[in-house]
């Protein structure tokens, strides 16, 4: 298959093409700077630009035929207080987190409505089902991003093209040297403190990248997609049901003492 991964200069973006590369698949990898790799083709892409969007789709077709699968993997994380956030940081994040992966999926569309077939995996969180402390704008992106995956389901199904929400939960990577962190005004700074550090030890004891791969491979292998896909550690994956079911009142009482807000 021909394969477009958006986000592959590092973490599960690399590890994603990589894995597919030596699979045999052709895999295009975009992010903002050129990676070296023997298993897959580097096209140093702003995927928040649409013109450089177009570009890399175009240069993609030069030499395939069909686009079967893209992978929206290219995001960053947002840390902070909703009170403390700017305009600034949280245009940035939805220019990236929601913008760019519809640039992507508009770039390949028509390549895939042309060969009546098509994937696209738009990689989310286990926090876009719910509003994290000190991470609400992050779990906004990404909800907003599974509410424009929805609604394409509808719109792009008459042409054999599936698309899903990959909702993922803490991943070993180096997330956290990339996230936006706003300043934190005195009356959050002890609390958020708190939760930050057991935000980064989460993402420690995340699930390897290499596991998020295995579990694509598979998804790719079926032939229809729920519009939803959970996949972590089962602390974490097990909150989405429980957010279904339990009183809200309940519910963030648990949620409180998963993040010792109690």
């Amino acid at each position: 298959m021909t394969i477009i991964i958006t986000g592959t200069s590092s973490g599960i973006g690399f590890v994603l093409a990589e894995y597919f590369g030596k699979k045999g698949h052709k895999v295009y990898g975009l992010s903002r700077k050129h990676t070296e790799s023997q298993y897959f083709r580097s096209i140093p892409t702003d995927v928040t630009d649409n013109t450089a969007v177009q570009n890399a789709i175009a240069e993609v077709l030069k030499t395939e035929s069909r686009i079967d699968v893209l992978i929206n993997n290219a995001g960053m994380g947002m840390v902070g207080a909703v009170e403390d956030s700017t305009k600034e940081d949280i245009l940035k994040l939805f220019n990236l987190n929601l913008v760019g992966a519809v640039q992507m999926m508009s770039a390949v569309l028509p390549k895939m409505r042309e060969h009546k077939f098509g994937k696209i995996i738009n990689i989310s969180s286990i926090g876009s089902e719910m509003g994290l402390p000190f991470r609400g704008f992050y779990s906004a992106s990404k909800s907003a991003l599974d509410k424009v995956t929805e609604a394409m389901r509808y719109e792009v199904y008459p042409w054999n093209i599936n698309v899903c929400s990959l909702h993922l939960g803490d991943i070993k990577t180096n997330i956290a040297e990339n996230r936006v962190k706003t300043q934190v005004s005195e009356p959050y700074k002890n609390i958020f403190d708190k939760v930050y550090t057991l935000m980064n030890s989460h993402v420690g004891d995340g699930t390897e990248p290499l596991e998020v791969a295995e579990y694509v491979e598979k998804l790719l292998d079926k032939n229809k997609w729920k519009a939803h896909y959970y996949f972590g550690k089962f602390g974490q994956k097990i909150g989405v049901p429980l957010k279904w079911i339990l009183p809200q009142g309940t519910y963030e009482n648990l949620m409180k003492k998963y993040n010792k807000l109690d």
